[in-house]
């Protein structure tokens, strides 16, 4: 953890040094004596980090070297305030009179830094004394290692012995994994069972293999446990004893003591002989270099044999190239019925929960999300509570964060969750522990979360990537370990939001507030440190009155908060403030605090009431973020352009209006095309002649990845276009006409950015442009009031990675027809507002994939789609606002040849606009008996996919 911290630290100092320090010549020698200092601690701290968790001497040393990194970067940070001060005075007096004081400042921060120098010698002599006998240190940790390991192989055993008796929600996957075993290909197959710990996948797999159809398959079969200290040429020899006992051969002379590579020729040896059926189980997975040393020694017999791995990382079987096809089962938690059942057997001994114990229990459930080892754990504690002593069961609820700590029966559950934890690299490390910020149960939107780690400093640097790229590249890691889980995704497949399961922020929370590395602060639970780096208020009142600094802070998170909370956090000092997060607060007004924070790299006021923003904004110089996405902020001032830095600039909302979805931008009267390091710019709006020059301005921004322009006039087209050829980087793209009669004249742009994934056109086209048709890696295409004259069916249907599609009176049809062949991998597409339009045809072969098919507001359209029985992968179906005739096709009865033609879809949904709000009706695959539907209603105000 300390590594992150001394390598953002040096990344920050050189650029010091080189920048401002050779302008000043004050106070060089400091500084470069800290940079040596700080590169000798480095290099011990990798591995350091490994040794943490397990040697007292180590965890204390890092503790020091952390500490100390952050009062050299809150120096530095001074110094560097101090400097833009006199450069940003205004008047000679008043410049003079600020360079006095500053230098006065000046002096006093260096003689600060010389205090340090000492305080690093004595950390680097202990530091020398720790690694001098390095090998004896690591011997010692090895050890250390080793005794955690054994006890961490006693609970792998654990779960080896589980009595199926004992079991909840298990035979649904076991079934599924037998048949995977038992049928299928007769060329070799891995098949990964993935999830987060605690989830069972070993006592799943451990049912799998005892199966009697599965031994009946199988001659030989091997189990061999992959611990994170194995070495291979144990697990090589553990496999070659159990493969040769499943054919009773005798081990040859010396092969328990032949090398790896001779081990791993006998295993194949014995495996290629009579050509008999294997299963090998590789249980828990962590490493790539053993499974791939493991994976050498299996030959790929073609005659149905079969690997089975277990696994945290999604990743791992894929990435090591093996030569056998795989499949992949998803571990998913138990559902709530099944959590109850498992809760109840092991609280309880197979009773009923107590009436008056329900709602506690309930809340506990809560908490465990559907994880058997824990259910199982947490009923140990509770059974022997008195289910008299109401007190007893809400007391381990509140405080389950320090049970989970302290209590001896739920150590095995913190030793499983925080195995994940300990196994990531220390730039991951970082990032994981940051998500601690957030609260429990929140769903988090993937870019924040990017945004964030950047602004924070988290992100190494990789040439041909930027931060954002790298840092996705960061979740991606926490997200193939199953640290992070999915909460949804896009049309297209990426990751929109994610979150971190309940009982894992159990285990971060403290591990963050040890390090100092962030406190969360709850309602009514006491303060926090005097040297906070990070803090997160949780529904707190009244919190910043208390006498505590805050003049470290770094980043502030608000959630939930009042707006007198608001304003008390923002009247301490908090010069040194790298990331504002106030998404959701209620304030109204810009607040003032914020522009003395010159440090500032992310401000998000998302989702306040804020109307304008002052033009001293230019003062934030070192801003990369600035989200004011769902404000009511319509206008910058021409000072915006002051922020070279800026990178994400948000500034759009949405309004819903009967069924109508408006999207609203930002004017500025400065030019957009200073701001040189833009990535996203959402959404400028250019109605006016004065905005013709940020139109041309925009070609300037060859860092965008996103555009969204609006109110655009059809004499602006080809300028437009002549900008957006230069953005050879953008991926996605959002153009919306002055008005819905307002023609988008997008011809001219004979050479489109070849990376554009996502394009949202509104407003009349006439003529589909046609470099639309040209771009390969097209994924997403929304075309709303086009007016075309000419069906574009024909030239969008060869696109090769064309996802999605919605067409909001494009065309005037009256017969739509679906060609074969054609949208190969559409899989989801969305048809509204066409007036004229009586017949829907789907040709066989046509759009193979489609999995959701949304029809809205064509008052013609009285037939189901002809050919709709040959969408053989679609999941929904939905019609809102359709003739009464259509809708009533879709109602089950066996009688209804029409309906017979969707029987198959297992989600059905149609729907009226009624008094502000949606009717609607949902036609369901029954989940108990497969083929029997359900039907229920709801009402809704949420618009459908089509507006969004």
């Amino acid at each position: 953890m300390a590594e992150g911290a001394v390598l953002y630290l040096l990344s920050k100092l050189e650029s010091f040094v080189e920048i401002v320090v050779q302008q000043q010549r004050e106070g060089h020698e400091e500084w470069m004596s800290l940079i040596r200092e700080f590169e000798r601690i480095k290099a011990f701290l990798k591995a350091a980090d490994s040794m943490e968790e397990c040697n007292e001497e180590v965890k204390v040393w890092v503790k020091q070297v952390r500490e100390i990194a952050y009062e050299a970067e809150d120096l530095l940070d001074e110094y560097t305030q101090l400097s833009a001060q006199d450069h940003q005075t205004e008047g000679f007096l008043r410049m003079i009179q600020t360079s006095v004081r500053n230098r006065k400042a000046r002096h006093r921060l260096i003689s600060a830094m010389k205090s340090i120098s000492p305080r690093i010698k004595s950390i680097c002599e202990g530091q020398q004394r720790l690694f001098d006998g390095f090998g004896t240190t690591e011997r010692g940790s090895s050890s250390t290692s080793s005794y955690e390991d054994n006890k961490w192989q006693d609970h792998r055993g654990d779960a080896l012995l589980v009595e199926k008796s004992d079991l909840v929600g298990i035979e649904e996957p076991k079934k599924e994994l037998v048949e995977w075993l038992v049928q299928g290909a007769s060329q070799c197959q891995v098949i990964s069972v993935v999830g987060m710990g605690g989830l069972g996948k070993t006592t799943l797999v451990k049912q799998v293999y005892d199966d009697p159809a599965v031994k009946k398959r199988f001659t030989v079969r091997a189990w061999v446990t992959l611990s994170p200290s194995s070495r291979t040429d144990e697990l090589l020899s553990d496999m070659l004893r159990q493969v040769a006992s499943s054919i009773t051969k005798t081990l040859p002379s010396g092969a328990e003591t032949s090398k790896s590579s001779c081990v791993r020729m006998m295993i194949k040896d014995f495996l290629r002989e009579r050509r008999l059926k294997y299963l090998i189980v590789l249980d828990d997975v962590w490493d790539m270099n053993k499974w791939d040393a493991v994976k050498c020694a299996i030959p790929n017999t073609n005659n149905g044999s079969r690997i089975m791995v277990t696994t945290r990382k999604s990743d791992l079987v894929s990435a090591s190239g093996t030569e056998c096809a795989g499949k992949v089962y998803n571990m998913k938690p138990l559902s709530s019925e099944q959590s109850h059942e498992l809760f109840c057997r092991k609280t309880f001994k197979e009773k009923a929960c107590p009436s008056h114990l329900e709602e506690i229990c309930r809340q506990i459930l809560k908490k465990c999300e559907g994880l058997p080892l824990a259910i199982v754990a947490i009923s140990g504690v509770l059974a022997t509570k008195d289910i008299r002593r109401i007190d007893e069961w809400e007391l381990v609820l509140r405080s389950l964060r320090s049970e989970i700590d302290g209590n001896e029966k739920l150590k095995n559950l913190k030793q499983v969750l925080s195995l994940s934890f300990s196994d990531l690299p220390y730039y991951l490390k970082s990032c994981f522990l940051h998500l601690s910020i957030f609260p429990e149960a929140l769903v988090v939107e993937r870019m924040r979360i990017i945004r964030l780690w950047v602004a924070e400093g988290f992100v190494e640097r990789k040439e041909g990537k930027t931060l954002e790229e790298v840092a996705e590249d960061y979740l991606d890691e926490l997200l193939n370990r199953s640290l992070i889980q999915v909460a949804e995704t896009t049309s297209d497949g990426r990751v929109k939001k994610c979150r971190v399961h309940d009982l894992l922020l159990e285990i971060i929370i403290p591990k963050a507030r040890d390090q100092n590395y962030a406190i969360i602060v709850h309602e009514h639970r006491g303060p926090w440190p005097e040297r906070a780096r990070r803090l997160s208020i949780h529904k707190a009142f009244q919190i910043a009155r208390e006498s505590r600094s805050l003049s470290c802070l770094r980043s502030l998170f608000m959630f939930g908060v009042d707006e007198s909370c608001v304003v008390d956090a923002l009247s301490s000092e908090l010069n040194l403030l790298s990331v504002l997060d106030l998404e959701h607060a209620p304030v109204s007004r810009f607040p003032g605090q914020v522009l003395n924070m010159k440090c500032l790299r992310f401000l998000s006021l998302r989702s306040s009431r804020i109307r304008t923003i002052p033009s001293s904004i230019g003062n934030l110089q070192n801003l990369e973020t600035l989200d004011l996405k769902d404000t009511r902020v319509i206008a910058l001032p021409v000072e915006i352009a002051k922020l070279q830095q800026l990178r994400h600039l948000l500034v759009y909302r949405y309004e819903n209006i009967s069924y109508t979805h408006n999207k609203y931008g930002f004017k500025t009267p400065a030019d957009i095309g200073a701001l040189q390091s833009l990535q996203k710019l959402c959404h400028i709006e250019v109605d006016d002649e004065r905005d013709g020059r940020n139109i041309t301005g925009l070609g300037k921004l060859n860092q965008l990845r996103r555009l969204g322009v609006l109110r655009l006039r059809r004499e602006d087209g080809r300028n437009l276009c002549s900008s957006i050829a230069k953005l050879t980087n953008l991926s996605s793209l959002a153009v919306f006409a002055f008005t819905d009669d307002e023609e988008i004249d997008l011809h001219h742009l004979s050479s489109p950015p070849q990376l554009l994934q996502r394009i949202f056109l509104r407003g009349h086209l006439r003529t589909l442009p046609s470099w639309i048709a040209n771009l390969h890696n097209l994924v997403k295409l929304c075309l709303r009031m086009s007016c075309l004259r000419d069906d574009p069916l024909e030239s969008l249907q060869n696109l090769p990675s064309l996802v999605h599609l919605v067409l909001l009176h494009a065309y005037n049809w009256q017969t739509l027809c679906f060609k074969a062949k054609g949208f190969m991998k559409l899989k989801i597409l969305g048809l509204d507002r066409f007036e004229e339009l009586e017949f829907i045809q789907v040709e066989k072969g046509a759009m193979p994939c489609l999995e959701k098919l949304m029809i809205l507001r064509c008052k013609l359209l009285k037939d189901l789609p002809l050919g709709i029985e040959h969408l053989n992968m679609l999941k929904v179906l939905e019609f809102f606002e359709l003739p009464c005739e259509l809708v009533q096709k879709l109602k089950p009865d066996e009688q209804n040849k029409d309906y017979q033609k969707v029987a198959h879809v297992p989600e059905i949904r149609y729907a009226y606009w009624r008094e502000q709000g949606w009717d609607v009706t949902s036609v369901e695959t029954s989940v108990e008996e497969e083929g029997s539907r359900s039907q229920s209603s709801s009402r809704s105000n949420e618009l459908p996919p089509c507006w969004k």
